[in-house]
């Protein structure tokens, strides 16, 4: 299945985050088919709130006429001392262009970009690594 993603005007993203979801898709093969949304997870299986890891992160897309655009992309981490759960740490929403960090909430334009562009380069390094399991959820 061809996957063409729309980039988000005021949130660009680097071509190499696509080719990492295209990538996934593409090895998911016919399961994805006539699906009308995609929630793509990539999970690291060692993370531990103990041993740490490379975050979760789940990216959502929705078919928009002949192609796909970007919803959300969300890392989550480990929190709490005692009984950790996994919370969002960084939540990019690409439908009211916003970032949003836990730890100061929603960020202005100009650090929301900024961070953006920092963890997406980072992340395509560490699915570069071949750290992350991923699956697919259609819809």
């Amino acid at each position: 299945m061809a996957v063409k993603i729309e980039q988000v005007i005021g949130l660009n993203v680097p071509e190499s985050f696509f080719g990492v979801i295209v990538n996934a898709v593409a090895k998911a093969g016919g399961s994805v088919g006539c699906a009308k949304a995609l929630t793509i997870n990539f999970r690291d299986k060692d993370y531990s709130a103990k041993t740490g890891g490379f975050h979760p992160v789940e990216v959502r897309l929705e078919k928009r006429g002949i192609g796909w655009e970007l919803i959300y992309v969300t890392d989550f981490a480990y929190q709490g001392r005692l009984d950790s759960e996994l919370v969002k740490e960084i939540d990019v929403c690409f439908v009211i262009k916003r970032v949003y960090h836990m730890l100061v909430g929603w960020l202005s334009e100009r650090e929301g970009k900024e961070l953006l562009t920092l963890f997406v380069t980072n992340f395509v390094e560490y699915y570069n690594t071949g750290c992350y399991q991923v699956t697919i959820t259609t819809e």
